[in-house]
């Protein structure tokens, strides 16, 4: 049987408590990693092959452990083309640059703001190409998220349709062809799904925080990591996360959502998408926190916020509405005339079978034939001998011993990575002042060279004084000269000699 490496924090078949999950950051700081993850098993697990997590682990030192374990390396990416991923995107680099087995991106994408120049110098541009070339040395074409992508990898040199391909998220493929979109009746007692980024616009946020308080059946289902950490524990660890800084926004207990129980993390993709099967409407700014439950046959309204999702909800066609659509006096009832429900069904078709052409260039195994035929999946047959464990709730909603336990394990996880980050920040400062200290020795030498300059300077200035001083005497010689009797008398004499 084959076996393929797959880039992911964790298998879908993998069932990771909270603290768990929280200890190995096996979601990459945000859990819709798990969705394209959950997408990629399930369409490329075949009988004859088998697919194995890395568990983000890119060590180039692991290459002759790959090379003779594995017979491919798929890497599902998201917005690797950020300034905080180039670090992690030079190991995988050095590591694909090593490998002798094929390697395939699969939904690579990038974070540029909303109308981003793709023509302007970015520092990361080279790294950008030493990753897609060592890439192409090893596959036949790249699939990426979006055109914006594309055409920022066409401006770096690469060729669209032979290099790379827009394939958009692979999260979209996760049941094939396979998606139908549910009609909606909105009121009061309507089940509503809501999404936020803590970077949207304040006019967005304050419309979303909202909804709470007209729609008694609502949950928030967030996606980062520290608000896992404060879903599960009550405040983030290693002080205040991002997200306590903004304004209205559910980042801590007493937002209505949390005083409510109305909040849901979940820990799997599987339990995520069956959740949303029972919801009338999902809203928000998060592009997998509207994934699930299109997926699962929920209507969603989508409001991109930058490129990465602009891209990406252009490339499905998303229900979505702009920014400048939504203010003080919108209603959501507004918003759902303005968007056509359906419209991802239009173009999913032609889609999914631009994905599997993707798949087909690089002569990998999938299970299109399966999702065609309408039969189960051998990926299917594994989950379901899983139980999957059901979402974070606030840990105010906790049984008394269940908050005791929740607490306790998060002082045991907070420990170690409050002593790392002090490590780290001892490291830091450290480095810090060592680069103070050089650059004070350098200030010294400098001032040295300065005070020496100056007495240099001082000295010359000197000697030119005297200089000054001594033709100023030797002019009034010369004029005094030139003025007297004898020098006059002479002259006919000199204009003689000069014939």
């Amino acid at each position: 049987m084959k076996k393929i490496l797959v880039r992911s924090g964790m298998s879908p078949l993998d069932t990771f408590s909270a603290d768990e999950i929280i200890k190995r950051n096996a979601i990459g700081n945000n859990v819709g990693n798990l969705m394209y993850a959950y997408s990629v098993f399930r369409n490329l697990t075949t009988e004859n092959v088998e697919l194995v997590s890395d568990y983000y682990r890119a060590n180039p030192l692991d290459t002759e452990m790959i090379n003779e374990t594995y017979d491919a390396y798929a890497i599902p990416l998201a917005n690797a083309i950020r300034p905080s991923f180039i670090p992690t995107l030079k190991k995988y680099t050095e590591l694909i640059q090593k490998l002798k087995i094929p390697v395939y991106v699969i939904g690579m994408g990038m974070a540029f703001p909303y109308e981003p120049n793709i023509s302007s110098k970015r520092p990361f541009d080279d790294d950008v190409k030493r990753f897609v070339s060592a890439v192409l040395e090893k596959s036949n074409i790249l699939g990426l998220r979006g055109q914006i992508t594309s055409d920022y990898l066409s401006y770096l040199g690469f060729k669209e349709g032979q290099d790379h391909q827009v394939i958009g998220c692979p999260s979209m493929y996760t049941f094939g062809e396979n998606i139908k979109i549910r009609d909606i009746e909105l009121n009061t007692s309507s089940s509503i799904s809501v999404n936020m980024t803590p970077k949207a616009d304040q006019e967005v946020l304050k419309f979303l925080n909202s909804l709470s308080g007209h729609y008694k059946n609502l949950n928030f289902i967030p996606q980062d990591m520290d608000e896992m950490i404060l879903t599960y524990s009550g405040t983030p660890f290693l002080g205040g996360a991002i997200n306590t800084k903004v304004d209205n926004y559910p980042n801590n207990l007493m937002s209505d959502v949390y005083k409510n129980n109305q909040v849901k993390f979940f820990l799997s993709a599987p339990s995520w998408i069956e959740h949303m099967r029972n919801v009338d409407l999902s809203i928000g700014t998060r592009l997998h926190g509207n994934v699930a439950p299109t997926l699962a046959g929920t209507p969603s309204i989508t409001i991109p916020i930058d490129a990465r999702m602009r891209e990406l909800s252009e490339y499905h066609n998303f229900p979505r509405v702009s920014i400048e659509e939504i203010n003080a006096e919108t209603k959501l009832e507004n918003l759902l005339e303005k968007v056509d429900l359906h419209s991802i069904e239009k173009s999913h078709q032609k889609n999914y079978d631009n994905f599997i052409n993707f798949l087909n260039k690089n002569e990998i195994e999938h299970v299109y034939n399966y999702n065609a035929k309408g039969l189960k999946l051998p990926f299917d047959d594994k989950l379901e001998k899983i139980k999957l464990l059901d979402p974070v709730s606030p840990i105010t909603s906790c049984s008394s011993e269940e908050m005791k336990e929740r607490l306790q394990k998060s002082f045991e996880i907070m420990v170690p990575k409050q002593e790392k980050e002090n490590n780290k920040l001892k490291g830091k400062v450290k480095e810090k002042n060592k680069k103070l200290d050089e650059k004070e020795n350098k200030i010294n030498k400098d001032e040295k060279v300065i005070s020496d300059l100056k007495l240099d300077i001082e000295r010359k200035s000197e000697d030119l004084k005297k200089s000054k001083e001594q033709n100023k005497k030797l002019v009034l010689k010369l004029q005094n000269i030139e003025n007297s009797r004898s020098w006059k008398l002479t002259r006919p004499l000199r204009l003689l000699r000069q014939k």
